[in-house]
């Protein structure tokens, strides 16, 4: 396990904009931990020299006092604030790194982590371990400058008492590394059972037709007290190791403290110390107690906060962002080719694409069919790069998809897919997703999405919220919307994954024709279940176990006879 100077210095490198911020609280903490000798030290000359001996002035004492709290109370206020002020600008850059990430990474972060984790860790464990690590850097460089001066104190009033004090230090530290360690490991199983919980919270949210329609609540319930008693379970263990810690501490002070208190009366018989000087050492090593107990005390804030900010870095550390080429021309041409590709999401499973090859040639229309599984979803997210193959080639213009511009590569497909994704924003904004909407072109693709009218019936019109994931549209109007933002980004190839699966008869009509208007000139890539809809395709590809089991027009292979006539006679039939 790494050391602990070791983890804030894994930290730092994110905190480089706000080190204005830490060398202000630094200077504030070491102007507090100044004054905190000074308090028994003004006890020194009052007992010696005040009571009794009437050398001190009567305003010399009220006037210190008064000073040093109000020097204290303002170098105290300048350090939190700028520390505050330096994790927050910290915490700000390091989610916006992730955030950045999370828009750029390859999609095994989606398949290999819950929408629920990624969510826990970007909004609330960065946002937690932040507020817990500006109150115990606080602590640490205020109590540790603190210790230390007292101890310079210490040494100079009496340096053979200070050395029993030390004493303390060696097993205070022995304490809370054992300690810490164990908290480091039972964060971390905190942190997996929260992910648990909230994964739970999130299946549940997603699928509450489901869970309800089968009665599945009481098993759900279930599922979700088991998860939250596992997290009970780590949560308590973790304050268990952390309040260990003082109650350990605190004897040990007890001992340094009796050993101490024995030794100074006895030299008090022997070499006459002063009243004034004992008490001064005795107040300056309680004043000791109090610091010590505060850093024992940030042993498991500190590590929960370290924690919650290292699993943010692992998170940009485990998906690094997506890798592209300097291949960037304005407009593709749309000729896409395939050799020999293989693709496997898993290592237990068969191949999904198994030395797939096709050429597809610009401003053809093909349509890929096949069964369940035979590999269709697969051949298309390999296209714009949201899985990579694990052998063959694939090439857009005789270009491999590699040596292109990332954001160039995507900014040649247009996708209508069957599960529609919109956002809690207004129509116009959905259209022209990651452009300034054009009023005359977001119109246009309402009247060819044969939306028009229902977009002009609204109050606000094309500047009408949807709610969320357009919950405020019927599923044949989200499924026209996918369909107008598909017009307005005008690309130079069309991909259809069931395009007009929520329609009804007569709007799938409609927007078939738009379609058809909109494919010509264009590369195009179906996908449909229902073969009717895909009969004047120039070419149809038939996909079986990730392989091209036949190809041509759906007249050739009505004859050929083969898988695409069996699926044709089975549907019809149906």
């Amino acid at each position: 396990m790494p050391t602990l100077l070791q983890r804030f210095a894994r930290i730092a490198p994110h905190f480089r904009q706000a080190r204005i911020g830490l060398v202000v609280a630094l200077v504030g903490s070491l102007i507090g931990a100044a004054t905190e000798p000074m308090i028994p030290a003004l006890l020194k000359p009052l007992l010696d020299q005040g009571f009794g001996a009437g050398q001190l002035p009567l305003w010399a004492v009220p006037v210190a006092i008064v000073g040093l709290f109000t020097l204290r109370g303002v170098a105290g206020f300048i350090a939190q604030y700028a520390l505050s002020w330096a994790t927050q600008r910290g915490v700000q850059d390091l989610r916006q790194q992730l955030f950045q990430r999370l828009l750029t990474a390859s999609g095994a972060m989606f398949t290999q982590t819950s929408t629920s984790s990624l969510t826990n860790t970007l909004v609330y464990e960065v946002q937690s371990g932040a507020t817990m690590l500006v109150n115990t850097v606080q602590t640490l460089l205020k109590d540790s400058l603190t210790l230390v001066a007292l101890l310079v104190y210490l040494f100079w009033l009496n340096w053979k008492l200070t050395l029993f004090v030390a004493v303390l230090f060696p097993a205070v530290a022995v304490v809370m590394k054992v300690v810490g360690k164990r908290l480091h490991r039972l964060t971390r199983e905190g942190q997996e059972a929260t992910d648990q919980l909230a994964y739970v919270v999130e299946e549940n949210v997603l699928a509450w037709r489901i869970v309800r329609m089968h009665g599945a609540a009481a098993a759900q319930a279930s599922r979700f007290e088991r998860h939250a008693l596992a997290l009970r379970r780590v949560l308590l263990k973790i304050v268990a190791s952390g309040a260990a810690i003082t109650p350990l501490t605190q004897i040990f002070a007890a001992l340094a403290l009796s050993a101490v208190v024995v030794v100074a009366l006895w030299q008090s018989h022997s070499d006459g110390a002063t009243v004034g000087g004992f008490v001064a050492f005795i107040t300056a090593m309680l004043m000791l107690v109090a610091p010590i107990k505060h850093l024992s005390d940030v042993m498991t804030p500190m590590t929960r906060g370290l924690a919650s900010i290292e699993r943010g870095l692992e998170l940009l550390d485990a998906h690094p962002a997506e890798r592209g080429g300097s291949h960037a021309p304005a407009r593709a041409q749309g000729a896409i080719e395939l050799r020999d590709v293989t693709l496997r999401y898993r290592d237990d499973q068969a191949n999904a694409l198994d030395g797939l090859s096709l050429c597809i040639q610009p401003g053809e229309i093909v349509a890929l069919v096949g069964p369940s599984g035979a590999g269709k979803s697969s051949l298309i997210n390999l296209l714009p790069r949201f899985i990579e193959p694990g052998a063959g080639q694939i090439t857009l213009d005789g270009v491999a998809l590699a040596q292109w511009d990332v954001d160039t590569l995507r900014r040649q497909f247009a996708l209508v897919s069957q599960d529609v994704v919109l956002f809690n924003d207004s129509i116009a904004a959905n259209i022209a997703l990651g452009d300034t909407p054009d009023p005359a072109r977001v119109q246009a693709a309402l009247q060819g999405a044969h939306l028009a009218e229902f977009v002009a019936g609204l109050p606000q019109g094309a500047d009408s919220l949807i709610g969320h994931n357009g919950g405020e549209l019927s599923g044949g109007q989200r499924q026209r919307l996918a369909i107008a933002r598909a017009l307005y980004k005008n690309a130079p190839i069309l991909i259809l994954d069931e395009a007009t699966s929520a329609l009804d008869s007569e709007s799938e009509r409609a927007v078939q024709a738009a379609l058809d208007d909109l494919m010509r000139g264009r590369t195009t890539l179906v996908i449909a279940h229902r073969l009717s809809t895909i009969e004047h395709a120039h070419r149809i590809v038939v996909l079986d176990a990730g392989r091209v089991a036949e190809q041509g027009t759906h007249a050739e292979l009505l004859a050929l006879g083969g898988l695409y006539a069996r699926l044709h006679a089975m549907q019809f039939r149906t």
